[in-house]
């Protein structure tokens, strides 16, 4: 059976259960792996970026952000900011309450705090932000999305495992935690190769 949509995910699980009782609750498995893949997964699809105005200490971070690789103001030249610990942006704070362009920055809760606060408060500071966004949860009518097409195993196990409280003492589940973990590592190892090679490509190129 293809794996290519969420309808064909929900069919599949259904076979591998071969339970009546639990095909209402397959769609809660589904969720509940794309809880555990917001854990385990970190993929070059995931990053994106997203740009903003930063013109006062706290700026919200995009609905779908996760995890941040780089913060950059587009100035000229552009400049990363360096992430730091809360705890040192509050000595930072603490020794000094000047305003200018930002140099540090740290994360509170879902909000990026910078240092300094911006010294132009009305038009800001127009920053990227690089960072690993949320794999796209599938629905009824969000059908698809990148981690399904490119490893529709991860999303089977996954899920599969999900229904391990009402399987129990069922030899499966451990064979279906192995395989997902296994296929979890190696979309992890294939993706370093390919961004060791793309960066290797980088740096050819740069030297020609």
């Amino acid at each position: 059976m293809a794996l290519t949509t969420y309808a064909e995910l929900k069919a599949s699980i259904a076979d591998w259960l071969n339970r009546d009782d639990l095909t209402s609750a397959i769609p809660d498995f589904i969720s509940l792996a794309e809880a555990e893949f917001q854990r385990d997964i970190r993929h070059r699809y995931m990053i994106t970026r997203s740009r903003a105005t930063i013109d006062s200490r706290f700026s919200a971070t995009p609905a779908d952000w996760m995890q941040t690789v780089q913060l950059i103001l587009e100035t000229d030249p552009v400049e990363p900011l360096e992430y730091v610990t809360n705890e040192y942006i509050n000595k930072l704070r603490a020794s000094s309450s000047a305003t200018g362009k930002p140099r540090y920055y740290t994360h509170v809760g879902t909000e990026i705090e910078v240092f300094p606060a911006p010294d132009n408060t009305s038009t800001g500071y127009t920053a990227e932000l690089v960072y690993y966004a949320k794999v796209p949860v599938l629905s009824d009518s969000n059908t698809s999305n990148w981690l399904l097409s490119l490893s529709p195993d991860i999303y089977l196990y996954g899920a599969l495992l999900q229904s391990a409280p009402y399987l129990r003492d069922d030899e499966r589940i451990g064979v279906w935690a192995g395989i997902y973990q296994k296929k979890v590592e190696d979309m992890h190892v294939s993706d370093q190769r390919t961004r060791g090679q793309t960066s290797v490509q980088m740096r050819t190129r740069a030297l020609q």
